[in-house]
């Protein structure tokens, strides 16, 4: 298979994405009625009070637009972060409103978070969403379906390729585990996590890898990060050396999810299939 063109030549494409959780899994979770431990929350709000501007401050040294996806809960309890991520010229996008795990979801709940979400982004930012990020990064043929019925563009939950392509008549912004912060750093102590964060300069190390290694296969590199994890201090600082290299290296395409979307729909790519959503040829098989 050939390499994906990106525009002007370059080799590879890069995108900084921000899941802006705060409290909205620890909501969910707790839907049915809050415990009386606090511990577990207050990390989370660490991330709207001093993780997400460190995040954004990090981001102006190296001159580089982010894709922030934010659950409606967190715009509706924290109304200064939307408007915050616009005048600062970054992209805002869905991610749920109480960030409503899949598998415990009906297309019904999916539909009303995802209509009071769009309201409530429409208020704050004074234009509706075009992407959407599904929280723990799992979607369904029928949530496919309602994105497209409310003229949402674009989702970054699915890793079938790593670069752009379509399914079942969406544009889809890959996402992978791999550079994804939480799966090394995610630690709530109290029995919760049976093991330690390792240290952010070994991550750093084995993103930077992942990152040159794709360049070759010309790979998008979709980083994700939640400011409550990665707005401590070492992994800023991580972070912010990582991305001064990509940024430097001249021949890499760092632009939002949106842009990569849009790049994607408006060159067709024919070379790269579409993809279908429609499982019943795996059915047949069962």
């Amino acid at each position: 298979m050939t390499d994906y063109a990106w525009p002007g030549g370059r080799r590879s494409a890069a995108c900084f994405s921000v899941d802006v959780d705060a409290e909205s899994p620890y909501l969910w979770q707790h839907r049915k009625g809050l415990p009386r431990t606090i511990a577990t929350v207050e990390a989370r709000r660490f991330g709207v009070r001093t993780g997400l501007w460190r995040l954004l401050d990090m981001l102006d040294r190296v001159k580089v637009r982010g894709s922030f996806f934010v659950p409606g809960v967190v715009a509706d309890l924290h109304p200064e972060v939307l408007p915050a991520l616009v005048e600062r010229g970054h992209e805002v996008g869905l991610h749920g409103w109480l960030h409503e795990l899949v598998a415990e979801t009906d297309i019904d709940t999916f539909r009303r978070a995802l209509d009071r979400s769009l309201a409530l982004f429409e208020a704050q930012t004074g234009r509706p969403p075009r992407g959407f990020r599904s929280p723990a990064w799992e979607m369904t043929a029928e949530m496919i379906a309602a994105l497209k019925d409310r003229d949402i563009a674009w989702d970054s939950s699915l890793s079938g390729f790593d670069h752009p392509y379509e399914i079942d008549g969406i544009t889809e912004v890959p996402i992978q585990w791999l550079t994804d912060d939480a799966i090394y750093f995610k630690f709530m102590g109290g029995g919760a996590d049976k093991w330690p964060p390792v240290p952010a300069r070994q991550i750093g190390e084995a993103w930077r890898d992942e990152w040159d290694a794709g360049r070759h296969y010309g790979a998008l590199f979709m980083q994700t990060v939640h400011p409550w994890i990665s707005g401590r201090a070492s992994r800023v600082a991580m972070l912010e050396r990582l991305w001064e290299e990509i940024a430097e290296a001249g021949d890499v395409w760092i632009a939002t999810a949106g842009q990569i979307a849009d790049w994607h729909a408006e060159t067709g790519h024919v070379g790269h299939r579409p993809v279908s959503a429609d499982l019943r040829p795996l059915e047949a098989r069962l």
